[in-house]
């Protein structure tokens, strides 16, 4: 049971895949010629669209990293 380990792409290589479809080209077309599927490619246009601060690399879940702010007892 051996699966490949998840790829991962550079926020620098999610924002031109976008940009390539600012130029009038249909997403399947796209994803096809970057070798990703159009789910992926649809997902990164719309993590554009509402103003995030860019497309996370995939696997990356939202927050993961970000601190947990700390409760203290009363």
């Amino acid at each position: 049971m051996n699966q490949k380990p998840r790829k991962r792409y550079t926020p620098e290589f999610k924002a031109q895949a976008v940009e390539l479809l600012d130029t009038g080209k249909p997403v399947p077309e796209v994803a096809e010629e970057l070798c990703i599927s159009s789910a992926l490619l649809y997902k990164w246009r719309r993590g554009a669209q509402v103003g995030s601060a860019g497309p996370r690399a995939e696997g990356e879940g939202a927050g993961a990293d970000d601190p947990v702010p700390f409760r203290t007892r009363k």
